[in-house]
């Protein structure tokens, strides 16, 4: 790059700086000056655009937006994603990412919402009531309700949005928002903001891997300095407790990892660290499958590392995100062994990246894609790192189950005995685990094809709900326009039709209308029964 060009992609992300815009991004991963705007001039063009075209995006005088994100294409196309809020009241599910071309022509609008949120903004509803509503066993409130309108279900309304807080019954914590509708006290929207992958385990998966440390006194520590300083620690098999949860206080303290020759673990349980070695490699080739196939720079988009914590509780047999750290169990070795194989990480550490982006509110429908997303991007971050012990494969969680082959199957959901193959309407209304499989089915027939085939040593046959005959694009390409489905199209409340339109507009992006890629597209979705 010469001096003028660094000079402008300087200038570039000073002004992103400037704006408070964290997650500021390209297409390529770097700000571009030329030939696109700068990000401060993309999101003045795009507010812009809805002052002249309040129709395109549901708003009216009253509506403000906030801008959350920007991607500029290497074409000068803009992308500029806005959370919406009606007389300082935030509208849940009223995000929006507007989309214009390099002259600031107006392109479209990605958006769940279909009409004005501008609701009447007096309940009628205590907040006491609201909040006694929202509270179930074994949660209790986390501070005061607060007003919102929401719009992620039915027609928009005013509504209370009550935090909750506690302990599932197998020791994962629980972090719950509830909607309460402001009006008639009706429940609307639930929401749990712990994201696990309920997985299962046999040994410690990985082989001998390299992983990056940091010298400390004494030795080292599992601290990623080549990765933003990511860092697993040992959660002493102790749980979060209700007080943690709710005010942050009586924490069980996670400690450091400590070794004297940098020589970690000895691939069984005998040893503490190995557990850890494999989440510490799972973090750092999650970071890795990012970077290099999308151009993001860490689950934020801010070059940081996140903490891993590794012997969690007792006999726990799951894994989960708690929107700042990855939490992983021991098993019981029953069901399941330590859950810290390859795609477990890439999915807890994928459910950041959502939360980031598209933020896919994780119930209905969007949940199942939220759960999905997790599971795509997992499988493709176990492909990315041609491990040999654990080569790519489309089974989620073989390393670490001991019960049975896999806790999910993308090339056939239904084999887990819960996951759906095939969408049909009322399918937003079961577990987002389960849902989830309508668009697991999609990503492997888009990648993959139709028919039976041997992948990662195992057997993998996958038919469609329509009797067609697909044939893939591997799944590099579908890692792709996933990933800019997710970032620049999706919103809170995508559903499937939404999904399959968001796909849709990412392979035209990166493969033109007429491609193979968009065509494949098509018809693994109508595959699924998703038209």
């Amino acid at each position: 790059m010469n001096k003028s060009a660094l000079l402008a992609a300087a200038t570039a992300v000073a002004t992103a700086t400037a704006l408070g815009l964290t997650g500021v991004s390209t297409a390529t991963g770097a700000p571009t000056a030329e030939p696109g705007p700068t990000p401060a001039a993309a999101v003045a063009r795009a507010k812009a655009a809805i002052g002249q075209n309040p129709g395109t995006v549901k708003a009216t005088a009253a509506d403000a937006f906030a801008v959350r994100d920007v991607i500029v294409d290497a074409d000068g196309s803009s992308h500029v994603r806005m959370d919406r809020s009606i007389g300082g009241l935030p509208v849940l599910g009223g995000d929006i990412v507007v989309h214009q071309a390099k002259d600031g022509t107006l392109k479209g609008a990605s958006l769940t919402l279909d009409r004005s949120a501008n609701v009447g903004r007096t309940p009628k509803v205590s907040a006491a009531t609201a909040t006694a509503k929202a509270v179930t066993r074994g949660l209790e409130a986390e501070g005061k309700p607060t007003l919102v309108i929401e719009a992620r279900k039915g027609a928009p309304r005013l509504a209370y949005r009550v935090a909750t807080g506690g302990t599932q019954a197998d020791g994962t914590p629980s972090h719950v928002t509830t909607t309460i509708d402001a009006l008639t006290g009706a429940k609307l929207v639930t929401e749990q903001h712990i994201h696990t992958a309920t997985g299962d385990g046999k040994s410690l998966y990985s082989g001998t891997v390299p992983i990056d440390t940091t010298a400390a006194t004494g030795g080292f520590t599992l601290t990623d300095g080549v990765r933003g300083g990511g860092t697993t620690l040992d959660a002493q098999n102790k749980t979060d407790s209700i007080w943690c949860q709710i005010f942050g206080i009586g924490c069980p303290v996670a400690v450091k990892f400590t070794d004297a020759d940098n020589h970690w673990g000895n691939g069984l349980n005998t040893d503490r660290a190995s557990a850890a070695v494999d989440a510490h490699y799972g973090a750092a080739t999650t970071f890795d499958y990012f970077k290099v196939n999308h151009g993001r720079n860490g689950i934020f988009n801010n070059g940081k590392g996140v903490p891993s914590r590794v012997h969690y509780g007792v006999n726990y047999v799951n894994a989960f995100w708690d929107g700042k750290q990855m939490t992983y169990g021991d098993g019981d070795g029953v069901v399941a062994g330590p859950l810290v194989s390859i795609d477990v990480a890439g999915h807890e550490m994928s459910h950041g990246v959502t939360t980031a982006t598209a933020n896919l509110t994780y119930s209905g429908e969007s949940g199942g894609l939220n759960e999905a997303t997790s599971d795509i991007f997992g499988t493709f971050v176990e492909f990315s790192a041609n491990n040999a012990a654990d080569p790519g494969d489309y089974y989620i969680g073989e390393e670490i189950m001991k019960d049975r082959p896999a806790l999910r199957y993308m090339d056939q959901p239904s084999k887990d005995g819960n996951s759906k193959d095939c969408w049909y309407s009322g399918i937003g209304n079961i577990d987002v685990h389960y849902s989830s499989g309508v668009a697991n089915h999609f990503a492997y027939l888009a990648s993959e094809g139709s028919g039976a085939k041997e992948i990662g040593g195992l057997p993998h046959n996958s038919t469609t709900c329509n009797g067609s005959t697909v044939t893939g694009i591997t799944q590099a390409k579908v890692g792709k326009i996933w990933y800019r489905a997710l970032t620049v199209y999706m919103t809170t409340g995508t559903t499937y039709a939404q999904a399959r339109t968001a796909t849709l507009n990412a392979a035209t992006d990166l493969y033109g209308a007429t491609s193979t890629e968009r065509a494949t597209v098509a018809a693994a979705w109508s595959a699924v029964n998703v038209n």
